[in-house]
């Protein structure tokens, strides 16, 4: 690191747990996130702030005025335009040394098997259950760690799928493509504003503990915010032997909820 890196991110090599080869670590990492909405949006923020060297978004959609609300990377001067590149816009502000990449399209499996191949970690920020399940899928093949967040009206949820590890639950198991699990939009159900914030937050905090192989993530389990009481509550989760995505055997009893989008 030069002069002017040790001091932007001196506040953390102030932290044991982190230091000067934790933050070396960060810089030479690349995290992956799907969305650029109101759950990517703190969370790239925090991830650029805290200095991950690369940053590759995905999303195809564009600024709409109803975004502004809680998707404090777009500005209303960026309205009508691609949602990947006002991202990049506000992140090359908050730290121009962060590599960009922009993917203004929606993924497919094939699409996202490539992208998912080159990223430490991939945070799923998307709105909708298809292209959940097609991240997850991707994370299961090419082993990697995906934190998946969800927010609408004033719930939010947050978990970890270590795919490294064999015997991690994956997003499937927790929410099964046969189930009758239904989108909760945002568009039609409303957000508080906040709770996106909270939720990319601890997105962004997760995905840097696995960067920095520190602390315990919330692999294995699902954390449930109410944003009206302010109570978390977290919930184990185990590998379901029979998911059709990553399963072997039988099936394990699991908690689910219905699937919040944002």
């Amino acid at each position: 690191m030069n002069d002017d890196q040790l001091l932007r991110y001196s506040r953390h090599i102030l932290l044991p747990q982190i230091g000067i080869q934790g933050q070396e670590a960060l810089i030479r990492s690349h995290v992956l996130i799907v969305g650029a909405g109101g759950l990517g949006s703190p969370a790239a923020m925090y991830l650029a702030a805290s200095g991950v060297g690369k940053l590759t978004i995905c999303d195809s959609d564009e600024v709409d005025l109803t975004n502004l609300q809680r998707q404090i990377i777009h500005t209303t001067g960026r309205i009508g335009t691609t949602k990947t590149n006002s991202a990049k816009k506000t992140l090359a502000g908050i730290n121009p040394e962060v590599n960009v990449i922009t993917l203004n399209e929606r993924m497919d499996e094939e699409k996202l098997l490539k992208v998912v191949a080159n990223a430490d970690v991939v945070v799923d920020a998307s709105d909708n259950f298809s292209t959940r399940l097609a991240i997850n899928q991707a994370c299961i093949i090419r082993k990697k760690p995906l934190v998946s967040g969800a927010a609408v009206r004033f719930d939010g949820q947050v978990a970890v799928f270590d795919l490294r590890q064999e015997h991690s639950p994956c997003y499937q198991c927790l929410f099964p493509e046969t189930g009758e699990n239904e989108d909760m939009r945002c568009a039609i159900m409303g957000a508080f504003a906040p709770l996106v914030g909270i939720i990319g937050c601890v997105q962004a905090a997760e995905s840097l503990k696995i960067l920095l192989n520190i602390g315990e993530t919330l692999n294995g389990r699902l954390l449930l915010l109410d944003g009206l009481m302010m109570e978390w509550r977290s919930v184990k989760l185990n590998k379901d032997p029979a998911c059709t995505a990553c399963g072997t055997d039988e099936p394990a009893r699991n908690t689910t909820e219905p699937v919040m989008t944002e």
